[in-house]
């Protein structure tokens, strides 16, 4: 049996697959491609059981259909909502999730939903089908595609939470959660453990709830006093999320955490800030001072032209650059940088 590596050194092996990449014609991203033909083959050489290779199987055409899916909106911000499928249509909140969704796309957003009823139907309703998406779960209970995705192109079915879990987050600009079930809180802590260990990029994290509602007021005193009394969580995991009681707020907060900032990328060590609009060397000064604490030793924040190793997004080559030797651990208090970055 020949044994298989991902560098070239499979002989005829690797002759094979780059001739059938050049047969299928239309290859991007080569290397990729090669690497996953491989570990294919390594798997069935490694003699896994049949539902282990089924895992690998679905979970690649999931992921596939996933990037098919969503690929063609990249340059449209999308904000995903969370919320409970058991959600009447007669509660105050479900009308505020229709009037968020319809906000949002008032204001240029598409919304990503788990495709259910209650919260996820409202944020559909109001976005209206040609703005939505929704990651549908197969379930034997609750879970059938709601009325607005019926028949959509925009409507993706998952087998398997994981994948689900990743496309709900990778494709988001920005993430409201509603109250709700077992669900909503774990789709909130997943989104939070990301965010605090900068698995995720920075971005806005809203908790809903209606005036005067203490649903998410009582889970955050719940995580003050046990997680944060006990040591398990930091202060500074609290500026990862903002509680709100108005869809106009939390339209308002999304709206604002991208008014100059953009996006960010790392190259190498250097976290690259890509904003679109520039700030002042007094500006760059008053960063150097105040977020002295999250920066590497002798590290600094500076304006930058587009490095080189970003040439492969030529659509952003004309934003401004922001240089920021970030220590890779403090990501409440970067989020307090992006706040501030917005602020001059």
């Amino acid at each position: 049996m020949m044994e298989l590596h991902f560098t070239r050194t499979n002989g005829a092996a690797d002759i094979a697959i780059d001739e059938l990449i050049e047969l299928v014609d239309g290859i991007e991203e080569q290397d990729f491609v090669r690497e996953m033909i491989l570990a294919a083959l390594k798997a069935g050489q490694e003699k896994n059981d049949r539902a282990h290779m089924k895992l690998m199987n679905t979970t690649m055409k999931e992921m596939r259909f996933t990037g098919k899916i969503f690929t063609p909106y990249r340059t449209t911000r999308k904000v995903t909502v969370f919320g409970s499928a058991r959600t009447g249509p007669d509660e105050s909140i479900y009308n505020m999730a229709r009037q968020f969704g319809k906000k949002l796309a008032g204001a240029g957003y598409m919304v990503i939903t788990g495709a259910g009823g209650g919260i996820m139907l409202a944020a559909n309703e109001g976005a209206g089908p040609e703005h939505s998406f929704g990651v549908n779960i197969m379930l034997p209970f609750e879970q059938a595609p709601n009325p607005v995705l019926v028949g959509n192109p925009r409507l993706i079915t998952y087998k398997y939470f994981f994948n689900r879990k990743v496309a709900f987050l990778k494709e988001a600009d920005a993430v409201a959660l509603f109250p709700g079930g077992f669900g909503t809180l774990d789709e909130a802590m997943e989104t939070l453990t990301l965010l605090q260990n900068g698995k995720n990029t920075p971005v806005p994290l809203v908790l809903i709830d209606e005036p005067g509602g203490t649903y998410w007021k009582r889970w955050v005193r719940f995580l003050k006093e046990e997680l944060l009394a006990e040591g398990y969580i930091s202060d500074g995991d609290f500026d990862l999320f903002e509680c709100v009681d108005s869809v106009d707020t939390a339209v308002e907060r999304i709206n604002h955490f991208y008014s100059r900032y953009h996006s960010m990328r790392y190259v190498g060590e250097k976290l690259v800030f890509r904003l679109q609009s520039s700030i002042s060397p007094a500006d760059i000064a008053q960063l150097n001072k105040y977020f002295a604490d999250i920066l590497v030793y002798d590290g600094k924040i500076d304006l930058s032209d587009p490095l080189p190793e970003e040439s492969d997004e030529p659509e952003l080559k004309d934003l401004k650059r922001l240089l920021v030797d970030f220590n890779q651990k403090d990501f409440g208090r970067l989020r307090h940088l992006i706040a501030h970055i917005n602020n001059f």
